[in-house]
Order: structure tokens, then sequence, then C-alpha cells
């Protein structure tokens, strides 16, 4: 029998913002269809109205856009499987029902939802907390089950509100194979009957998700452990409508750094990291920050959430997203919580910061800063001199402020454990040796530098730590014959100046 083509779908809900859970799910689906040459949709499951927040369904088309896994199908992407989106395919969704409630695999319900409380509340009193609607507790309550087909017939005209339910047939054990974790088995007198079909109109989650799946043609569904519970469900919902099931892989949990629970959507910004892929901002001002506004690169974020719960086999770590769709498979994927690392995070951050041309670097620069006044070629080798003591883009900025403006403040530390009685004059006659150097490249300071050495007959801690306080300020930094040269002559000199003078005030009122 020929293998059925891959395809695989993103199906959040728009009730918020995009947890980094799901981009690493959308990520994981992404990577699966291309490694397989397939096809990565997305789909928006807002059946719950309720709980549907706007601008949700944007933010998560942003984030995906700015991750770089975008789906090839789906609202505002075309594709033959439309729409994509369940709110607008509401009409298919009750014949499905219907079908199962002909078919006996399925019936109506019409409990209000005061009487299924009151029911809650009896079976706390005699001792029972997790009262539920199920093969057993049905027999007792208002459904077509229970009720006379002629009754059921005239609430049904009357226009009575109600529910359709699934009918969970009594003490059956349901079986499927999980890619990841293996083969499940659930027993059926551990579920309920769950319902298909609400009262409103709408089908629940558990309908709109199988019927929308075999609609689409969907090959694999992968999605996170929280769908676990629900796929026993699913798989007899594929058996009630003679369907074939898709093969199933749930993912590991995300967990908070210290492996203590899920990592939440509060977790972030509480405990001094994003959990969001871009900025959100509630109705009520509240703001979540966001990996992009931290300034993040979207291919250090990717490389991140790839091994939060996936490893390639192998000791490389630095993948780019090509290379992860060559080698992702889900049998590498662990069946236990994978623990979010925030340094971590910022490794790969780094590694792909140091990666990044200069060039590159100095027009994202560039946009932090007025550069009017400067050849942007100049930032490129503020890039270059700075970017391995950098994490991001800003940092080359902040950290290295002094290669843009002349330093108004000398690092004490330096001044009081390196300036000595006689570090004035050493300074005096090195600045005098580079006054009269004709060539102020790298290498031309370099050997000015060492011959100034022997000819004091000093170590290098006596003028480099001092030499470097006068130019940028700082106490620590790249190769100081760079940063002379990258001032050039005049401004050296100039710097050197501002420097003597102001640390000869600094010393004389000590």
């Amino acid at each position: 029998m020929a293998q059925k083509p891959v395809r695989v779908r993103f199906a959040p809900s728009p009730t918020g913002p995009l947890h980094m859970g799901g981009v690493r799910t959308a990520l994981y689906n992404y990577l699966f269809a291309k490694k397989n040459n397939g096809t990565f949709l997305i789909r928006i499951e807002d059946t719950d109205q309720t709980r549907f927040v706007p601008g949700a369904q944007e933010y998560i088309m942003d984030a995906l856009k700015w991750c770089g896994i975008m789906p090839t199908e789906g609202p505002g992407l075309g594709g033959e499987f439309g729409p994509y989106v369940q709110s607008e395919r509401k009409e298919m969704y009750k014949p499905y029902a219907e079908q199962l409630v002909k078919e006996d695999k399925a019936y109506y319900a019409f409990d209000t939802a005061e009487e299924l409380d009151e029911m809650r509340d009896k079976a706390k009193l005699m001792g029972m907390p997790n009262w539920q609607y199920n093969s057993v507790t049905r027999t007792s309550l208002k459904n077509s089950l229970t009720l006379p087909q002629d009754t059921v017939d005239e609430l049904l005209a009357k226009g009575e509100p109600y529910v359709i339910r699934m009918k969970m047939p009594r003490n059956r054990d349901i079986r499927f194979e999980d890619i990841i974790r293996g083969w499940v088995v659930v027993n059926t007198n551990n579920l309920d009957d769950k319902v298909l079909f609400k009262s409103d109109g709408m089908p629940t989650y558990h309908l709109a998700n199988i019927v929308d799946d075999h609609l689409m043609a969907i090959s694999h569904v992968i999605r996170g452990e929280e769908w676990l519970p629900s796929a026993p469900l699913h798989v007899m919902l594929y058996e009630a409508f003679s369907w074939d099931c898709p093969e199933f892989a749930h993912l590991p949990l995300l967990l908070r750094p210290d492996g203590n629970g899920k990592l939440s959507k509060r977790d972030g910004d509480r405990l001094g990291f994003p959990v969001f892929p871009t900025d959100w901002t509630t109705a009520e001002g509240e703001l979540y920050s966001g990996y992009r506004e931290k300034g993040y690169f979207p291919e250090a974020f990717i490389n991140m959430l790839a091994f939060l719960g996936w490893n390639p086999g192998t000791t490389q770590e630095i993948f780019s997203l090509e290379e992860l769709s060559e080698v992702f498979t889900l049998d590498r994927v662990a069946k236990a919580g994978a623990k979010f690392d925030p340094d971590k995070t910022r490794w790969f951050q780094q590694q792909y910061l140091r990666s990044t041309p200069n060039e590159e670097l100095a027009n994202q620069l560039a946009k932090l800063i007025d550069t009017s006044d400067m050849d942007v070629s100049r930032l490129t080798t503020v890039c270059h001199l700075m970017k391995e003591r950098a994490t991001f883009v800003q940092d080359i900025l902040s950290e290295g402020n002094y290669l843009l403006e002349r330093p108004t403040t000398y690092d004490e530390q330096t001044v009081s454990k390196k300036w000595k009685e006689e570090t004035t004059q050493l300074m005096k006659d090195w600045l005098s040796v580079l006054s009269q150097l004709s060539s102020f490249d790298h290498d031309s300071i370099e050997n000015a530098f060492k011959s100034f050495l022997e000819d004091k007959a000093v170590g290098i801690g006596a003028i480099l730590p001092n030499f470097r306080v006068l130019l940028t300020g700082t106490g620590m930094g790249p190769s100081m014959f760079e940063i002379a040269a990258f001032f050039g002559k005049e401004e050296c000199l100039e710097r050197m100046n501002q420097g003597l003078n102001a640390i000869e005030k600094i010393k004389a009122t000590a």
C-alpha cells in the first residue's frame, strides 16, 4: 500500500499570545514536514468563543513569520483544504455529530448546567469528588438514551438546549501507538462521555479537531503532552467514523529551570526571561516581553527550542534551520519533560552573534544610534572589536560606547591599583612615542609599545592598563593596539591628554 503524503498541522487557539512551548510544537511540525517532503499547515481552533482574544491570531502568524517557520497553508496563505479557521467551518460539524447519534455512537443530553452542578454537589456529599457523566451515570440523567423517543423529538422541536455527547462503551481497552511514547492503553471505564457538540451551535475541540484533521488529510498529529489524555477519545472518534487514524506524537512538557513544574506564561518576566517569541500587551495594558524585542536572533531562539526535548545524537549544537530539517527525527524526541535553561539560551545567542558578519551587525547597530555624522563602515570595526564580549547587538553599543564617544569617567579600580607615582610621566613619554609614529596601524603601535617597555625597563602591567583607561575609561576590553588604530593618531593623542588631565585631578583630590 502506498504511503500517505506527510501532512502535519499546527493548531493553536487564539486565546492569547503564543507560548514558546507552542512555538516548539510548530517547529517540530515544520521540521518533520521538511524532512519528509511534506506539507506544514496552520489551523486556528477558535471553537471556544468565550476565550477568544482579539489580536491573538495575528500575533501567532507574526511570531511564526519572525521565527522563520511559516506554514504553506492556512488563513491568508491559501490552500485547497480551507477555510483554516474553525469558526468559518462552523456549518460543517453538526452533520458529523448527528451521524454519530443516528448510529448510536453519541446521544443528545438535555441536562442544564444547574442540574449537572447539583449532581456534582450530591456526589461530593457521598464521598465521590470526581463525578463524571459516563456510561454509569448517564442512565439516570436527562438524555436521548433514557427519555422516550417522542419526548426527545418534542424537546428538539421546541428548540430546547442540548449538547451531543460521545457514547463511550464500558470496560474496553483503547490502544494506540505513540511515536514518542510507544503503546498507550486506556480503559474506557476511566473516561467520561465528552461533549462533542455544544448548545451554542459550535463543536467542541474534540469533534472539530478530528473532523478537520480528516478533511485536511493530516497524516501525523504532533502536539504537546497536555493533549495525551484526549487521544483515546480521538482514537474512538476515528473508529466511530470508520476513518484512518493519523499517527500520534505527544511532545514532552517544557519545565521551569529548576524542573519543578511546567513553564507557564507568567514564569518568564517573574524569573527574568521571556517565554513568548515577541512582545504581547494585554487589553489591560500589561506587557509580557518577547525574545524579538529582547534582541535575540530568531535563528538562536529556534536553535535553542529545537534542543528542548530533542537531540541529534551527536555533539553538534549549532544548527541552521535547514540543517535541523535534514537531521530531525521524532524518534530522538524524549519522553521526559525538558528543563528550560535561560543561560543556555543566552549562549546560543552569543554563538549566533559571533558568527554574524560584522557588516550585518553594523547595519543592525546603525538602527539603534544616530549615524548621520558617522561612516557606517566604522561601526563594522566597532562590531569586530566588541562582538566577542557581547550577547546582544545592543551590548556592542553599551559595552563599547567609548569607541564612539570619549569617556567622561575613568575606572576607579584601575586608577587606584595601577596608577603609581611614576605613571603620569611614563604615560606622557608613551604619548610622545605615539605622536612620532608615521604609521598608526595595529602592528606599528604594538611594535612601538614593545620597544617602549624595553627602553623603560618596565613590565606590561605598568603601561597597558593605564593606556587603556586613558583611551577608553575602562579597565578591560579588546586589544588596545586595535582600539588605538581604530581611533587614529589625532583622536588617540587627544584622548590621552584629556585622560591625563582628568586623572591628575582625581589623584590631587584623593
